[in-house]
């Protein structure tokens, strides 16, 4: 059959392609869904980028307490909740915006604005606790024991 029988006929040419309904409903769709995982998303990296804050800091504890305990001399971490850092040995790791960091930490240690947990040959430490909090009210205490320089956290939720 040519064209010339389809006209004959009374049959159109069968097009091929989308209808602008189709279209739209498609359209819809992926609008809906970039509206659900955007801010579901953000979310999501806020959350991981608190995950890793937390792990940095509880890193820097514990790796200053090793330190202390193999050299046998004492290692100072310095934490600075202006700037949102903590610092070893030289090495200074900005926390994320959106981070609230206190410091409490014995006077004696501290210089300046900064607040300063120290780590003993022996193993233990200075004492004191770190506290992390989001926008949001919620966070975490990383605590120091004094005696033994056991490196712990407590999460909590401001109300």
């Amino acid at each position: 059959m040519n064209r010339d029988d389809c006209a004959d006929s009374g049959h159109r040419p069968r097009q091929r392609g989308f209808t602008m309904l189709e279209l739209l409903v498609a359209i819809t769709i992926v609008g809906l869904l970039m509206a659900v995982a955007v801010p579901a998303s953000v979310t999501f990296y806020e959350s991981m980028q608190y995950r890793q804050a937390v792990r940095d800091v509880i890193t820097a504890l514990a790796s200053a307490r090793y330190q202390a305990v193999n050299s046998g001399r004492a290692q100072d971490v310095a934490i600075d909740p202006v700037a949102n850092t903590i610092e070893l040995n030289g090495k200074r790791t900005r926390l994320p915006g959106g981070l609230s960091l206190a410091v409490h930490s014995t006077r004696e240690l501290n210089r300046d604005r900064l607040g300063v947990i120290r780590f003993y040959p022996e193993g233990g430490s200075s004492g004191g606790d770190i506290d992390l909090e989001r926008d949001n009210g919620t966070g975490v205490t990383i605590s120091v024991d004094w005696l033994v320089g056991r490196v712990s956290q407590e999460v909590y939720v401001v109300n």
